[in-house]
């Protein structure tokens, strides 16, 4: 594909050379480093004078304290405004400035500047997820004084994994956006509304739309498992439902369930923590939605970028 790689080298030059990088990657590493350091003191003062519990490294990572929030609710939190921070202008950004013109007219296919764009943005978030986890984890090292297993580091790259699917959607939504949206400002609220929509008032549309879709008799056990189900249903239309419950089931191999388990259900289960492979058949399907997700919102943008009609200025 002619092209690709030289739009791919110019966009990540442009991604780790500029202001907008720096400012998210010291915004997301101080609140993650602050997260892991209180929560490795809480720990290492538990671990005094006491055995090793399984899987303590995890604990840096999901264990909050009474002043910060974990590490995986940062990440949750900030890694959509990374990925809308580095896609709200690819395109019109371009047209705005009269360079996008000028580019197509190169011998490049027109696939070649999406793709490379697209590709150069999720190479940035993977090398800057990744630092920030190899940072915090020597961190963690340095303070509990435990080094992981070799199953927890596993859970500690299926993680990465994740959270750059999760900031992968952010990033093809905002691209998807900088091709409907003309102006680069429009683009960014744009962004902004959707990740404040998902974030805090998707419960309540949920909780509304479950109130009118479906009868609920508190009385009766079927009714209020079906009202519960629902409304987890309709909860995993957010990507951040998904990658919540994802990271959860990862990095706390005890969880053995993502659903509604009654009483009597729980009878019967052994609470050991769960292999590897089992954890991940538990969070195949929240895996295959954030993949599907990024998937479609990339597909629709490549489909109008490569319909529409580009005019030089």
């Amino acid at each position: 594909m002619p092209g690709l790689m030289a739009i791919f080298r110019k966009e990540l030059a442009d991604h780790f050379g500029s202001r907008r990088f720096i400012i998210l990657y010291l915004l997301v590493c101080l609140a993650g480093a602050s997260a892991v350091y209180t929560t490795g003191q809480s720990i290492r003062n538990e671990l005094a004078g006491s055995t090793t519990p399984p899987f303590v490294f995890l604990l840096l990572f999901t264990a909050s304290s009474d002043r910060l929030l974990p590490f995986i609710s940062f990440i949750g939190f900030l890694g959509p405004l990374v990925g809308l921070a580095l896609a709200f202008d690819s395109i019109n950004g371009e047209r705005n400035r009269g360079t996008l013109s000028r580019l197509l007219a190169q011998p490049i296919y027109r696939d070649s500047v999406i793709n490379g764009k697209f590709l150069a943005g999720l190479t940035t978030v993977a090398v800057m997820l990744t630092s920030i986890v190899l940072v915090v984890s020597g961190l963690g090292v340095k303070l509990i004084g435990v080094v992981p297993t070799p199953e927890e580091a596993v859970r500690l790259a299926v993680f990465l994994v994740i959270c750059i699917l999760y900031v992968a959607f952010w990033m093809a939504l905002a691209t998807l956006f900088s091709l409907l949206l003309r102006q680069t400002a429009t683009s960014a609220l744009a962004g902004i509304a959707s990740w404040i929509f998902f974030t805090f008032f998707l419960t309540m549309v949920v909780s509304t739309l479950t109130d009118a879709l479906v009868a609920v008799d508190e009385m009766d056990i079927d009714s209020v498992l079906n009202v519960a189900n629902t409304q987890q249903m309709l909860a995993r239309l957010s990507p951040n439902t998904l990658f919540q419950e994802a990271t959860v089931a990862i990095l706390m191999p005890n969880v053995r369930t993502l659903g509604l388990v009654l009483p009597w259900e729980q009878i019967g289960m052994v609470p050991n923590p769960l292999p590897l492979m089992q954890s991940l058949l538990l969070v195949w399907p929240q895996i295959a939605g954030l993949l599907a997700m990024s998937a479609i919102c990339f597909a629709i943008a490549y489909t109008k970028f490569m319909r529409e009609e580009i005019r030089a200025l």
